[in-house]
């Protein structure tokens, strides 16, 4: 019923607006560059060491980024080390078609 009034369904819009609101902070989106561009699973030191932010923030940080997927953890040992969810970066662009009306694509989520 919604989408006959042009709404996009809240689930979706939800799960859109979490996206959108973890990449509302200039760290954050560092962050994911910083992960996309490198390519490789990073420590929080190494992340710490390339962006300069102190540890406490950037391990808050990339716990938001978890949270929405845009960022994958692995544990090792007693270590952690982060990258990028292709998946799910891959996806945002196209979500923010969809919000703005575009064409829905076969499938779009974030896993």
């Amino acid at each position: 019923m919604n989408e006959e009034k042009g709404l996009l369904p809240r689930a979706e819009a939800e799960e859109y607006a979490s996206w959108f609101k973890a990449l509302a902070d200039a760290t954050r989106i560092q962050i994911v560059s910083l992960l996309a561009r490198r390519r490789v699973p990073m420590s929080v030191g190494e992340i710490v060491a390339a962006s300069g932010v102190g540890q406490s923030t950037v391990s808050h940080h990339l716990k938001i980024l978890a949270e929405v997927r845009f960022v994958l953890v692995e544990k090792q040992g007693t270590s952690s080390l982060y990258r990028i969810n292709e998946n799910c970066v891959s996806c945002f662009p196209t979500a923010a078609d969809v919000v703005m009306g575009n064409p829905v694509p076969a499938a779009l989520t974030c896993e």
